[in-house]
């Protein structure tokens, strides 16, 4: 059993690109130990600090695995690798979701709609859970944090299941950090602002009958106008252990400065 480099470890689910990917070598360049999963075994991270890192080089891990978020009895077993291996879980990322079918919801593939929210959805409320679950059996605080969306909020035609099962996630969140506070967990729903990832990719690539507000996205790539991985996972670490805890429970990360875009 070992544990990371300040003794910490992190859960990042959707770890195997995209923003999951980058929270992942974030997190492992500040000298956390790292559980990794997706659909398909995230590859290798970086597992040292930089030398310019003011603590000095450290080695961490990652214990990486395919895992579907929708599978409960899957993520159990996971956790249990993890908590093997490391010893106890302190931070859960609920990352992994599905920007699912653009358009008119009447004119959607049913079978579609359903698979994002599963994921979006219960593939939250399964994390969620088996994460509250281990912070209840053992001494210690633990952070959750599932990533949210401007869109739990503000409605975009042709989102019609990525709105919804974002808005659902918020407040699972809620109720999350409600029931969970007396065993020492803090919850978050952290929209992470604009990220480059596949996922902005697909947004802009629909159809402006579909999707009418595509112009603003691919405006935002055209001017680079985008939050890095570090400067999201930088904000989730503060939430975490830089004492930045808040009482409310939806956490929006500020746009980065332009000058800072670089990681």
């Amino acid at each position: 059993m070992t544990r990371g480099a300040d003794g910490r470890v992190a859960v990042i689910t959707g770890a195997s690109r995209g923003l999951g990917a980058g929270l992942a070598a974030h997190f492992a360049a500040h000298g956390l130990h790292l559980g990794l999963c997706a659909r398909h075994e995230p590859a290798a991270v970086r597992t040292r600090l930089t030398a310019s890192d003011a603590t000095g080089a450290a080695s961490t891990e990652a214990l990486r695995a395919g895992v579907d978020v929708t599978d409960r009895a899957a993520l159990d077993v996971f956790v249990a690798e993890v908590v093997d291996r490391f010893g106890r879980i302190d931070l859960w990322v609920n990352n992994a979701g599905l920007l699912g079918p653009i358009g008119p919801l009447a004119g959607l593939d049913p079978a579609e709609v359903a698979r994002t929210v599963e994921v979006d959805v219960v593939g939250v409320l399964h994390g969620s859970a088996a994460f509250a679950t281990h912070v209840r059996s053992r001494p210690g605080p633990g952070v959750l944090v599932n990533i949210s969306s401007g869109a739990a909020t503000t409605p975009y035609v042709g989102w019609a299941a990525y709105c919804a099962s974002k808005a659902a996630v918020e407040q699972l969140t809620r109720v999350v950090a409600l029931e969970e506070a007396p065993h020492g967990l803090a919850a978050y729903a952290v929209s992470p602002g604009l990220v480059d990832t596949d996922m902005q990719a697909a947004a802009r690539a629909a159809d402006a009958a579909d999707f009418p507000e595509v112009e603003r996205f691919r405006r935002a790539a055209a001017e680079h106008a985008f939050n890095s991985p570090a400067w999201v996972g930088s904000h989730i670490l503060g939430l975490a252990f830089g004492g930045e805890r808040r009482e409310t429970v939806s956490v929006r990360v500020p746009d980065q400065p332009r000058t800072a875009r670089t990681g």
